[in-house]
């Protein structure tokens, strides 16, 4: 390592001088050895005395000894260097240089710029370029200062760099010793100053190394000086605290020989302590021994080894008193039930028990040492854990309700013990996290079968709910059709149904027998004594409403309190009256296609799957997740089983009671279209539940978060769009046969009420003006009463867009239909009033629907009764009108208009006047 060689000895030279000596001894080589990185390695890994025996060696090897940034490196190591303390003091020093320079340039500037006759700005000009007198004399006053200043202590001037036999000490070596309580405060007055890590470290091995290499050598633990100088137990564990911080320095050779003693050495320390702490906890000396000695192990090593014991053999896991039964339970509750009550008062017992332990251990341990949270997790763990476990396997075994009870009761009334925990000193910021996590990891176990048995309880019920509403129905229907049918052949009945139908519908009413018969769209009340409520058609369920059960249709009146008709006393003895009871009874059976109550009981019982589902979404994570996730599934489930197994199976049973109408087989038509007013009730119901269910989403699962409404991958949100989807698409369809049947109806009207004299009166047979009724006629009143009376039922309970498609459709299919019933009429000049009339009361009607494109059409349709007014003496006139084009706005074509002027009753007289003022019948085209 030097960089010296000696060179060769040459014989026969004399030796006598040193001069000589010299001569002989040559530079060789100028370069190290070895380069300054490894040198700088090796010198991390040798003992501090031969550290600083080679930093004699020479200034290059002192350089590099005293570098600062390795001696910052052992601080580090140990903990006792804040790197932030030292930029700020460094900071703070280059202030303060810079400072002082700006203060001494100030002084300078002072005292050159004043001249010898005090004139200032005048410079002192000279040619002595030193003065020796005051250069001497400066020189003794340093030298002076020098001698009698005291040399700067790094803590490594004093240190033995031989044997610590041959060293002696100096009274500067032993100051430190003096005072051996000092010495367990090394570390608070170090300092974190760049350019002085040396020296700090200096002191830190002055006050431990003794001690260190005194217990590294020592063969018992009776041997270490340390257990002499300091007797107190809590002076022993604080010096031997901070020898283990001060072996993480030592990088020596032989450095794990010397820490394993030292961890034995700790080790033995420790096992006295703690015989001491378990006697002071058998005799339950709080603030005695059990308060001393947890503060001496939580001075030597952080206490872990007494809380351990503390936490293992505290006497509440084995009382009696507190632990409790968990099958009290369940013994105190019926068959299919679960009792709460036995596990509420344990929590509480366990809460108040624990509440007084936190006090305890609070005067007990130090502050730092959060042994309240050790003992709560382990009370989750062995009482807990212990309480639940066999509670939810019995209640599983004995019925899936009471599991799914208790499992949610249970885990709520855990949440409210957790709130009445009250956090100790040492509980963190995060106390309430903590308890929170004890109680996951208390119930984590039984969080998977506990969402899927909640999910398969729900479908179960929510399918076994419809089913026996359906059962039920049938049954009634099939009950109601075997008492009428009692007294006739059942064979026979089924092969001629249709022919006794029509021959039912058709006959007279007053050949048919009196039978308590009420019509299920009549307008008329009922009388009282043949109401009766419709409960038998309701599904059982603990959430019946104990009013109606359908919703009050709006535009119905009387009609939307109708019920359900009892069976009479006997059965009817004629089939004809038989046939016409039954049909009675299944038009009126129209309006159970689906029932509200059923969609009530199954949002009742998907609210209460949810609420217990949801309870778990606290507990975070991946459980609360899942938790969230099938709060999700039970409300697609909802939807899936009260669309596709209820709402879907009514509204298709309502479109194929429409498409089988036939208005020439119903005997009465003053109430309307009876299908049709059931599906229109029907909309009204579907409306209703989609309206609960957009509630239902927006309380269960919006607010509470379980679903987020702007994500249209959620499930849920795909789940609701794909049912409202369904119901308009069922209402639709429904809709568009309903206009079907509607115009059928208005076409029947037309085609019966219409009287060939409303349009075509006959003459007065004495010569005389016959007086005529200028109002509209029956058929136009009849048709006008029942389109509105159904457009209007849909108010309210549909889309906007869907009734405006709605209104237009029917206008349209109006429109349509009186076009094709006027160009069946004879109209005469004196009937056009009527016919006039008629018109206008169909245009007001369409005004009310307030669609301005609608409106043209019937505009157009009023104008064209204008040419049946014209007086046959009129036929130019009569033709200009029908060839203005503008007059109807485009809605009919010349061709069109004379079609409907062929319906004149005297077309045949005015036909050739009105061809040829149209076409020049009699001109020759070229």
């Amino acid at each position: 390592m030097s960089n010296f060689k000696r060179a060769p000895v040459q014989t026969g030279a004399p030796r006598s001088k040193v001069l000589a000596s010299l001569k002989a001894t040559q530079m060789i080589d100028i370069k190290p050895v070895l380069p300054a990185e490894i040198i700088s390695t090796i010198l991390d890994f040798l003992p501090i005395p031969d550290l600083m025996s080679f930093g004699r060696t020479s200034k290059r090897m002192l350089e590099m000894v005293y570098e600062d940034s390795r001696w910052v490196q052992r601080l580090k190591i140990m903990g006792v260097w804040n790197e932030g303390e030292a930029r700020k003091r460094f900071e703070e020093a280059l202030k303060m240089k810079r400072e002082m320079m700006r203060i001494r340039a100030e002084e300078e500037a002072k005292r050159t710029g004043i001249g010898v006759n005090g004139n200032a700005g005048l410079r002192k000009t000279s040619t002595t370029l030193f003065d020796a007198g005051v250069e001497e004399e400066r020189q003794k006053r340093s030298m002076e200062m020098a001698a009698k200043a005291k040399p700067s202590l790094d803590g490594f001037e004093t240190l033995a760099l031989s044997s610590p036999a041959q060293s002696t000490p100096t009274p500067i070596t032993r100051a430190p010793m003096l005072d051996p309580e000092a010495l367990l405060n090394v570390f608070s007055v170090v300092k974190s100053v760049r350019g002085s890590a040396r020296q700090e470290f200096g002191r830190i091995y002055a006050a431990l190394a003794p001690f260190y290499y005194d217990l590294a050598k020592s063969k018992s633990h009776m041997d270490p000086v340390i257990f002499r100088v300091y007797r107190d137990p809590e002076q022993q564990a604080q010096m031997l605290s901070h020898l283990q911080i001060f072996a993480r320095s030592d990088w020596a050779q032989g450095w794990r020989q010397r820490e394993e003693k030292l961890t034995t050495m700790v080790g033995i320390f420790e096992n006295a302590v703690l015989r001491e702490f378990e006697q002071g906890y058998e005799a339950w000396d709080i603030d005695g021994r059990m308060r001393r000695y947890a503060h001496v192990l939580g001075v030597l090593n952080g206490g872990q080894a007494g809380i351990e014991l503390f936490v293992q053999k505290h006497p509440i896991f084995s009382d009696r008193d507190i632990l409790g039964n968990p099958m009290d339970c369940i013994n105190h509750a019926s068959a299919d039930g679960i009792a709460l009550e036995p596990s509420r008062e344990f929590l509480e017992r366990l809460a108040a028990k624990l509440n007084e332990q936190g006090a305890i251990i609070d005067r007990i341990f130090p502050v730092g040492q959060d042994v309240f949270q050790i003992l709560l997790d382990k009370v989750g763990e062995d009482i807990l854990m212990e309480y639940v476990t066999p509670l939810f396997d019995e209640a599983h075994e004995r019925s899936i309700p009471s599991y799914l009870k208790g499992v949610a009761g249970m885990f709520e009334q855990t949440l409210r013990f957790a709130v009445t925990l009250k956090p100790s000193k040492s509980s963190g910021a995060n106390f309430a996290d903590k308890v929170m996590a004890m109680v996951a990891r208390v119930f984590e176990p039984h969080v998977d079968l506990f969402l899927q048995d909640e999910l398969d309880y729900f479908k179960k019920l929510a399918e076994t709910e419809v089913g026996n509403w359906e059962e039920k129905l049938s049954a009634q229907e099939a009950t109601t059709e075997s008492f009428f049918m009692a007294n006739f052949n059942r064979q026979a009945d089924k092969k001629d149904f249709l022919t006794s139908f029509k021959k039912v519908v058709m006959m007279p009413v007053n050949v048919l027998p009196s039978l308590p018969i009420v019509s299920p769209f009549a307008n008329k009340p009922v009388p009282t004594q043949q109401v009766v409520n419709r409960s038998s058609l309701q599904a059982p369920g603990p959430c019946l409403s104990p009013g109606p059960s359908r919703p009050q249709t709006p535009g119905l009146g009387a009609a939307s309190d109708r019920t359900s008709t009892p069976l009479p006393g006997e059965a009817p003895t004629d089939e004809l009256a038989a046939k016409a009871a039954l049909m009675a009874s299944r038009m009126e059976g129209i309006r159970s296609l689906f029932s509200i109550e059923i969609a009530l009981d199954l949002t009742h019982a998907a609210k209460a799957s949810i609420e217990r589902a949801a309870l778990f979404v606290r507990l975070g994570g991946q459980t609360g997740e899942e938790a969230r996730e099938q709060c999700e599934a039970i409300f697609v489930n909802l939807l899936r089983i009260l669309g596709d197994r209820h709402v879907r199976g009514g509204f298709d049973k309502a479109v194929d009671h429409l498409s089988k109408y036939n208005p020439r087989e119903v005997s009465e038509h003053q109430q309307g279209v009876a299908p049709l007013v059931t599906f229109l009730e029907l909309v009204n119901v579907g409306d209703l539940i989609s309206q609960m269910i957009d509630v239902f989403y927006e309380q269960q699962m919006a607010g509470p978060k379980l679903s987020d409404r702007n994500d249209f991958l959620d499930p849920a949100v795909k789940a609701k769009k794909k049912f409202e989807q369904m119901l308009d698409e069922r209402v639709a369809a429904g809709l568009n046969k309903g206009i079907d049947v509607l115009m059928d109806e208005v076409e029947y009207l037309c085609a019966t009420v219409q009287q060939p004299t409303d349009y075509n009166p006959a003459p007065a047979t004495d010569g005389k003006m016959q007086d005529y009724d200028i109002g509209p006629t029956k058929a136009a009143e009849q048709v006008v009463n029942l389109v509105e009376s159904h457009t209007k039922m849909l108010t309210g309970s549909t889309d906007k867009n869907m009734l405006d498609v709605f209104n237009q459709e029917v206008g349209l299919r109006l429109f349509t239909a009186l076009c094709k019933h006027l160009k069946r009429q004879r109209v005469s000049v004196d009937g056009a009033i009527k016919l006039i009339s008629d018109m206008n009361l169909y245009f007001l009607y369409i005004r009310t629907l307030r669609n301005s494109d609608l409106l043209e059409y019937f505009k157009a349709l009023r104008e064209l009764s204008q040419i049946y007014l014209i007086d046959p003496k009129h036929a130019k006139e009569m033709a200009e009108v029908i060839a203005d084009g503008d007059r109807f706005h485009g809605i009919f074509r010349a061709e069109e208009v004379y079609e409907f002027a062929e319906r004149r009753a005297d077309w045949y007289s005015v036909k050739r006047d009105v061809e040829r003022a149209m076409y020049g019948i009699g001109c020759v085209a070229m």
